[in-house]
C-alpha cells in the first residue's frame, strides 16, 4: 500500500519549513503603543485614559509597560515634527495614507530619531506590526520609508535639514504647533523663558498624588514618593502605576497635579468676611478639585459640586463618596438652578483649551486649533458672570484655567473686573511659599518654574 499523500506545508524528512511562513511574534510594548495611537486618531480617545486601561488588561512586565508608555506619549508629543519629516519621504500627502499606516510610520520614526533604537529593531518590528495590522502590501511602504528616516540620522540632523525660520525651528524642536508657541510667548511676556518653558512642557511629567483623606507622611511611605514643594497635600512619584496603591484605590488619595491642588487651595485660603458656610465648585467634573475642597473645608461648610454633563457629574459623585454634607448636581453653570448670592465661595475651573496640561495629554496640542479659542472665551465669560452672580456680597470667586493663553485668562478676568461690583484680590500673597507665581495680581504656574501644569488663577470679590 502506498503511503498517504503528505499535506502541503507539513514538515517531514528532508523538508524544512521556510522561516518566512512563520507568523512573527508581535512586540507587546510596541503593539500597545500603536493601539493608543490608533485610539487617539480613530476614536478621539485620550491617551492618559486609554493607555492605563490597556496596560492593566495586558499585564505587561514593568519594563515593557514603561517602554509602551514612552513610545505612545513620545510619538504623540512629536507628531508634528514626525509628520514634517515623513512629508518629504512619502510620494503623496500624508492625509491620503491609510490612518493606520500613518500611525505606524510615526511610531517607527519616533524610535529612530528620538530614542535612537537600532534601525534594524525599529524598522523590523514596525514592519511586522504593519503586516499583521494592515497587510503585506503596506509593509513594503513602511519598510522603505523608515529606512530613509534611519539614513537621515537623529533629531538634530533632521531638524537641520528641514530648515524654516526661527519660529518654525523652535516649534519643531519643542514639538508644539506654531500657534501654541505664539500663545506661550505672549503669556510669558517675551522670548526670555520661552524655549525652556516649551521644553519643560514637552517632557514626561512626574506623577502627582493628593492626600485627601490620608496623612501625607503615610502616603509618602506607602508610595515611596517625595513631598510636593508647594501643596501641603502633594506627593510626587518618579513613575509607576499609582492605581496599585491602596490609598488611591480606596479614594483616600488620588492622582492630581500639584498645580490643580493649589487652584483648589486658592479658594479655601481667600480672605472672607462674614459667614462661611456654603461653597460651590461650578464646573466640577471629574471631581479632583471637589475632592480636595471637601477635605480642607472647615466643619459646617456645605459643598455643592455641579457639572453640566451628567456623566461627569457622576464622576464627581464617585470622587465625593463617603463625604458628609455634599451635594452633586448635573447643572449648567450659565443657567444655574440655585438662587443668586447662594454661596460664600465659588470655584470656577472653566472649560478651556487645556494648553497648560499638554505634558499629561500630549495629543491635545495637535487636536486643538487657534479657532477653538474664541468660542471657549465666550463660554468662560458667561460662566464667570454667572459665578459672580452666584456668590453673596463680600464672597469670593476663584477663576482658574489649565491654560496660560492670554485670551482665556487675563482678558476674561480683566473684563469681569471692569464691573462696578467686583474687585480683584492679589493671588501671590496667598502662596508665599511659591516663587514667581505672580502674573500681575493674578497667579500663573509653569512647568519650567514649578514642575506643574501651566495653571492660571485669579481671585475676585463681589463688592455689592
Amino acid at each position: 500500500m502506498s503511503p498517504p499523500p503528505r499535506r502541503p506545508g507539513r514538515s517531514g524528512p528532508g523538508r524544512r519549513r521556510h522561516p518566512a511562513t512563520r507568523r512573527p511574534v508581535l512586540d507587546g510594548a510596541r503593539l500597545t503603543a500603536y493601539d493608543v495611537l490608533d485610539g487617539v486618531s480613530s476614536r478621539a480617545a485620550y491617551a492618559n485614559l486609554l493607555l492605563p486601561q490597556l496596560l492593566r488588561e495586558r499585564q505587561l512586565e514593568e519594563r515593557d509597560a514603561a517602554f509602551a508608555t514612552q513610545l505612545a506619549y513620545g510619538t504623540l508629543r512629536a507628531q508634528g515634527t514626525l509628520d514634517a519629516i515623513l512629508t518629504g519621504l512619502v510620494s503623496r500627502p500624508l492625509a491620503e495614507l491609510d490612518p493606520r499606516v500613518l500611525d505606524l510610520l510615526r511610531l517607527g520614526a519616533y524610535q529612530l530619531i528620538d530614542l535612537r533604537v537600532p534601525s534594524h529593531a525599529a524598522v523590523d518590528t514596525t514592519v511586522d506590526l504593519t503586516r499583521a495590522i494592515v497587510g503585506t502590501g503596506a509593509s513594503g511602504l513602511v519598510n522603505a520609508v523608515l529606512r530613509k528616516v534611519a539614513t537621515g540620522g537623529d533629531r538634530a540632523r533632521w531638524l537641520a535639514s528641514l530648515g524654516g525660520d526661527g519660529e518654525e525651528r523652535l516649534a519643531l524642536a519643542t514639538n508644539h504647533p506654531r500657534w501654541i508657541v505664539d500663545a506661550w510667548r505672549d503669556a510669558l511676556g517675551g522670548d526670555g523663558e520661552l524655549e525652556p518653558a516649551l521644553l519643560a512642557d514637552d517632557a514626561a511629567p512626574e506623577v502627582h498624588l493628593v492626600a485627601r483623606r490620608v496623612d501625607r507622611a503615610a502616603l509618602i511611605e506607602e508610595s515611596g514618593g517625595e513631598p510636593g514643594p508647594w501643596s501641603p497635600f502633594a506627593v510626587r512619584l518618579p513613575g509607576g502605576d499609582p492605581g496599585r496603591l491602596p490609598s488611591v484605590r480606596s479614594g483616600a488619595a488620588a492622582v492630581q497635579d500639584e498645580g490643580s491642588q493649589l487652584a483648589a487651595l486658592l479658594l479655601a485660603r481667600a480672605p472672607l468676611e462674614g459667614r462661611d458656610g456654603a461653597w460651590l465648585d461650578m464646573c466640577a467634573g471629574p471631581g479632583g478639585k471637589s475632592g480636595l475642597l471637601a477635605a480642607v473645608r472647615p466643619g459646617g461648610v456645605r459643598l455643592t459640586a455641579a457639572d453640566r454633563a451628567p456623566h461627569r457629574a457622576e464622576l464627581v459623585r464617585k470622587a465625593l463618596a463617603g463625604e458628609d454634607d455634599v451635594e452633586v448636581l448635573a447643572a449648567d453653570g450659565t443657567a444655574p438652578p440655585w438662587a443668586p448670592g447662594s454661596f460664600d465661595r465659588v470655584l470656577l475651573d472653566a472649560p478651556c483649551t487645556g494648553l497648560g496640561a499638554l505634558r499629561r495629554r500630549p495629543e491635545v496640542r495637535w487636536r486643538r486649533t487657534a479657532d477653538d479659542v474664541a468660542p471657549l472665551v465666550a463660554l468662560q465669560t458667561a460662566l464667570l458672570d454667572s459665578a459672580v452672580g452666584s456668590v453673596r456680597v463680600g464672597g469670593v470667586v476663584a477663576y482658574v484655567t489649565c491654560s496660560p493663553h492670554t485670551a482665556e485668562t487675563v482678558a476674561v478676568v480683566d473684563a469681569a473686573a471692569a464691573r462696578d461690583d467686583v474687585e480683584v484680590l492679589p493671588v501671590a500673597p496667598l502662596f508665599p511659599e511659591v516663587p514667581d507665581i505672580a502674573r500681575g495680581d493674578y497667579g500663573q504656574l509653569w512647568p519650567h518654574r514649578h514642575g506643574t501644569d501651566a495653571m492660571f488663577m485669579a481671585l475676585l470679590r463681589r463688592t455689592r
